[in-house]
């Protein structure tokens, strides 16, 4: 599968964005799919993600409440859709995508960038004060 992420931009801090990461190759529904986001000068950080059977999602704590991560089958898409946002939001987003390796996996978050196997290309948010 590969990942194209898009939908970054600039904008005011209360306004709202939806980032898209589009598959193509394989359905989406059979990955757990994630969200990481770095800022300029810190750490990559996992800001959202959920498990490949869609029953479990999480949210950092930084976002929980603004952000919400769901996905579109039909258009094997994963959407971020990021509300309230805040100049602390700036920051690079990646989506990436892992394959569970058994069924005992598919409801699993994986929160860590190196357990995933597929990742986009970043796409860019401001968010200005």
């Amino acid at each position: 599968v590969q990942l194209q992420a898009s939908g970054g931009g600039l904008v005011e801090a209360g306004g709202s964005l939806r980032l898209s990461c589009a598959a193509s190759g394989r359905p989406f529904s059979r990955y757990a799919v994630g969200w990481f986001r770095q800022a300029p000068g810190k750490e990559r950080e996992f800001a959202s993600g959920f498990s490949r059977s869609g029953g479990t999602t999480y949210y950092a704590d930084s976002v929980k409440g603004r952000f919400n991560i769901f996905r579109d089958n039909a258009k094997n898409t994963v959407y971020l859709q990021m509300n309230s946002l805040k100049p602390e939001d700036t920051a690079v987003y990646y989506c990436a995508a892992k394959d569970p390796p058994s069924i005992r996996s598919y409801s699993r978050v994986y929160y860590t960038w190196g357990e995933y196997d597929v990742w986009g290309q970043g796409t860019l948010v401001t968010v200005s004060s």
